[in-house]
């Protein structure tokens, strides 16, 4: 029964935080949105003390459940390992706890934390890594789907669903995403909870706790026949059958033990002291093929596929102009400073505070947000007007961070924070090139701080080319976006370090 309690709180908290990152709508969040936020890095991130008072609580009373139930990574390598298990049955066995290495990679954690290092948490850390999973391979797939219906929808004059551009939004993201999940897979495909009892900082502090929590699986010396039935099936490989020891610094609360015992030797108890064996051990014990197939079908089958191919990615597709004209992509300026999103205060807060989950990039509409594929600021988002501008009433990537990098605004707030300012290029603007009039950037700046004037001093009659008012200019890119220069736009945003209002 506990099992299936843990199975079925598993499968919500998964579910929902595979919608979370696959919805680019931002419809999701209003309903799935505080699973973001209870998981344990981003609270610690976003200084939630209750949510982290709540998981240290949870852990002590009993165990590591955050890790097979809460964490979605967690549930992922249990849907792997059942693979795994399909192919070959009783395949698990103990393991001594690889703990300098365990250690070692906490003690990174924690002085990447303390230093403000971003991107080395956001490597590590369990609910980002199955973000990226989610976001750069699934997502894919997901929009691919929405199309199809967007399509037959457009057919039948149904609005319900609307067409996305599937593309390949960083290429070093994309490939740290396939190396994660293939590393994921093949580790918990072999040997289970690898990762999680080796690598994972947050199962080191969790299992930490564990050892004192007051309620876990607890072997009965007086039932067990030490057939090492537990220990073939624990995929945490934390059970000593000889010894009869649970390592609960790796327990993970799975409670497959406990349903594999056929003489009810384990039980989910309050801890209390071992008691000596009473009557003699039986070393093995045969198991009927009935027994152990009426077994496996009460284990939990799950399935996850993550299918694409190289034809659902048309970033290098061109668009053509009235069937003559080919349109050329336009190309990123090169910034000096690279412009971080309304709500995020500055470089310093989004670089100490990021993890990388890329929540934010999903749900942007307008293909504003990406990941910067930079080492200093690796898998952080960044800003880019190539395909669409900041339009000044969105706010939705303020509103699904779960760790504080981006603060939550309103439009009103985001409407004067300046986060970048726009720089005119006098080589590219096109009435000095092609000698016509243009003034698109003037028209569509939402703030008015674009001014067309002059070109020639005193002569009014000369073609007007752009004056910025940097002090109004908020850097939304609407002006960089809708310049019609081409490949390089003559007007660009050259972000701010620190964000200022306007």
């Amino acid at each position: 029964m506990l099992r299936k309690i843990r199975i079925t709180f598993a499968l919500i908290f998964f579910i929902g935080a595979t919608l979370l990152f696959l919805d680019f709508t931002g419809t999701v969040h209003a309903y799935f949105g505080w699973i973001a936020k209870i998981q344990f890095l981003p609270a610690v991130f976003a200084v939630n003390v209750a949510v982290i008072v709540g998981l240290v609580a949870l852990t002590l009373l009993f165990g590591r459940v955050y890790c097979s139930v809460i964490c979605p990574l967690g549930v992922l390598q249990d849907i792997f390992a059942k693979f795994g298990k399909m192919s070959k049955k009783n395949r698990y066995s103990y393991s001594p706890a690889l703990n300098i290495w365990r250690y070692t990679l906490f003690g990174v954690m924690i002085v990447a934390i303390i230093l403000g290092i971003g991107s080395i948490v956001g490597v590590l850390a369990p609910y980002s890594a199955f973000g990226r999973i989610v976001h750069s391979l699934a997502g894919p797939v997901w929009m691919w789907a929405n199309n199809l219906l967007a399509a037959y929808a457009e057919r039948v004059e149904s609005y319900a669903f609307y067409s996305r551009e599937i593309w390949i939004k960083s290429i070093a993201l994309f490939s740290t995403s396939v190396i994660t999940l293939v590393t994921l897979a093949i580790l918990a495909w072999r040997n289970g909870r690898t990762y999680c009892n080796s690598i994972c900082p947050v199962g080191t502090f969790l299992g930490f706790l564990s050892r004192f929590s007051l309620y876990r699986p607890t072997i009965e010396l007086a039932k067990c026949n030490s057939c090492g039935l537990c220990a073939r099936n624990c995929k945490s490989a934390c059970i000593d059958s000889k010894a009869h020891k649970i390592d609960y610094s790796r327990c993970v609360s799975c409670m497959d033990c406990i349903g594999k015992c056929h003489k009810n030797a384990i039980k989910y108890t309050y801890k209390r002291e071992k008691v000596e064996v009473i009557g003699p051990a039986v070393e093995t014990v045969n198991i009927s093929k009935a027994q152990v197939n009426d077994s496996s079908r009460r284990n939990f089958l799950g399935l996850l596929a993550f299918v694409g191919g190289s034809a659902l990615m048309d970033a290098a597709e061109k668009t053509v102009d009235g069937g003559l004209a080919v349109i050329e992509d336009k190309k990123i300026p090169n910034r000096n400073k690279h412009i971080s999103p309304p709500g995020a205060k500055g470089h310093r807060n989004i670089a100490s505070r990021c993890t990388g989950c890329q929540l934010c990039v999903t749900v942007c509409p307008n293909h504003v947000l990406r990941p910067s594929g930079n080492l200093e600021n690796f898998m952080h988002p960044i800003a880019s007007y190539e395909r669409g501008y900041c339009r000044p009433e969105c706010t939705k990537c303020s509103e699904v961070c779960p760790t504080g990098a981006i603060q939550k605004i309103d439009s009103a707030e985001k409407s004067s924070i300046q986060i970048g300012r726009a720089q005119w290029v006098k080589e590219n603007c096109i009435p000095l090139t092609d000698g016509v009039s243009c003034g698109n950037c003037e028209r569509h700046c939402p703030v008015g701080a674009i001014q067309m004037i002059a070109s020639v001093a005193g002569d009014d009659e000369s073609l007007k080319i752009p004056a910025v008012d940097t002090e109004k200019c908020i850097g939304c890119g609407a002006c960089e976006h809708l310049c019609p220069s081409r490949p390089f736009s003559a007007i660009y945003v050259e972000g701010n370090e620190r964000h200022r209002f306007v």
